[in-house]
């Protein structure tokens, strides 16, 4: 149920310079999901009234990639004043009037909070009846954090940012994470009393908690169970880490429902991946975006699978699958590779080094080794000789081929598209296929073999062969 007396604020306007790249720091990947995509599944899972996403850098950007995870978001921008003071501002112009709860404060690049932690310090804020509460961490090194600074009794009295603290604090070990829940009354009356004078000519919005304490309402602080929980991901180094982590959790949860995964280092597993019981992961294995697997497949090594669906008991192995329907007990690979809207059906097989695009192979139909197959229908139980050519592109448009059921053609073949094959025909060995073969058909290009006597001796003499025909001969 919607908590009537709960907001979100999402700070998103930060360039994120120390990533050092041309796109946004929270529309970086994590898990498949961008950083902020993170925070507003946080968000959406406190089921509050409202959310509200700040946003400046890369403004609309940012803004198309916010509407799409979240479409009923409030969007705000925040104007030329600096600070999170002044996004948070900004953001409570849009909240109704008579608005009078809490007011949950998160950033767009904190991708690990998790609801469960905000839900209990919600409820340590309400149990408090306090104005303000932060959420903090205990860091072996604090540099660089803003200090929680607490009274000889242990009371928070408010926050100094790193470059403005003294020698003292920042032997402080406990930081604030930058996440907060604000009664919204004071944080209104409060924040409209914060300057920007400090090092950096920003408004902060820590100087709130401050003075919400000196008006005389309770504040707190409840440090998180683990720092990670709340670190923030500011450059590619920290990505980095934070992506193992996910993944270790990601993994934990599919080995903990039944998913066998022989080695966790090298298995990468996107957070909209679904898995069933009894499937296997082999070393090297990357499942990623939408990808679902079903029960006793057996995935890898060294395979990567997108938005690729495997049905039961499927193997594939060393392949590479983009937008791909594998069916049950089918196998692939190994060095298969299977572009979009490659369908291999129910006890199939697609085999060594063989490339597949836009085509059907139907129930037990095989295409076992060096081919090709590009915009082409299989029928059932049909086989596909090594080294066949589906030439689908005749410089202008892609072209059909149809291959029909129990269908046996030689190697080394090329099908010129437009092209079909029917029910029960067979194609000779190094056939060029130009037209239609009919049903129960032998299809082969007539080139009688010329053998020419004597031609190794006559132009090759005195060589290795010259000498080992003579003795055969």
């Amino acid at each position: 149920m919607t908590d009537s007396n709960l907001v979100v604020i999402v700070l998103a306007a930060g360039a994120g310079t120390r990533m050092k790249s041309a796109k946004p720091k929270i529309l970086h990947s994590l898990a498949g999901v961008p950083l902020v995509g993170h925070v507003l599944a946080t968000a959406r899972a406190l089921e509050p009234a409202q959310v509200i996403a700040v946003v400046r850098h890369e403004r609309d950007r940012v803004v198309g990639v916010i509407s799409e995870l979240m479409p009923e978001i409030t969007i705000v921008d925040q104007d030329e004043i600096p600070g999170t003071g002044r996004a948070v501002e900004v953001a409570l112009a849009a909240l109704p009037a008579d608005f009078a709860g809490e007011v949950v404060i998160v950033s767009g690049d904190v991708p690990m909070l998790d609801a469960d932690t905000l839900a209990q310090l919600i409820a340590e804020h309400r149990a408090a009846a306090a104005g303000a509460t932060l959420l903090s961490a205990i860091l072996e090194d604090a540099t660089g954090y803003g200090r929680v600074v607490r009274s000889a009794d242990g009371l928070l009295e408010g926050i100094v940012e790193h470059k403005d603290a003294t020698d003292l604090q920042r032997e402080i070990t406990e930081v604030n994470s930058g996440t907060y829940v604000f009664s919204v009354a004071p944080l209104r009356e409060q924040l409209a009393l914060v300057g920007t004078q400090n090092s950096q000519n920003e408004k902060y919005l820590t100087d709130v908690v401050a003075l919400i304490r000196g008006a005389g309402l309770a504040v707190a602080a409840m440090p998180a169970s683990a720092p990670w929980i709340v670190a923030g991901i500011n450059d590619r180094v920290q990505l980095s880490e934070a992506a193992q982590r996910m993944n270790a959790l990601i993994i934990r949860g599919h080995q903990m429902n039944g998913v066998t995964v022989h080695d966790p280092a090298s298995t990468w597993i996107d957070l909209s991946v679904s898995i069933g019981e009894d499937v296997e992961l082999l070393p090297g294995t990357q499942l990623l975006g939408a990808t679902s697997i079903e029960r006793d497949a057996i995935i890898g090594p060294d395979t990567t699978l997108l938005d690729t669906e495997v049905r039961q008991g499927a193997t594939i192995k060393r392949t590479d699958a983009t937008l791909a329907v594998i069916g049950a007990w089918a196998t692939v690979g190994p060095f298969a590779y299977l572009r979009p809207n490659t369908v291999l059906e129910a006890d199939g097989k697609i085999g060594t080094f063989v490339e597949t695009k836009n085509s059907t192979i139907g129930k037990g139909s095989k295409v076992p080794h060096l081919s090709y197959i590009g915009d082409t229908t299989v029928g059932e139980q049909s086989n596909v000789g090594a080294g066949t050519i589906t030439a689908n592109y005749d410089g202008v448009n892609k072209n059909k081929t149809v291959v029909g059921s129990h269908v046996r053609t030689g190697s080394h073949n090329v099908f010129v598209a437009p092209v079909r094959i029917g029910d029960g025909a067979y194609t000779g060995a190094g056939t060029v296929v130009r037209k239609d073969v009919p049903a129960g058909a032998l299809a082969i290009n007539v080139a009688p073999q010329r053998n020419m006597e004597g031609w190794v001796e006559a132009n090759r003499a005195g060589t290795a062969a010259a000498k080992a025909a003579a003795e055969t001969n």
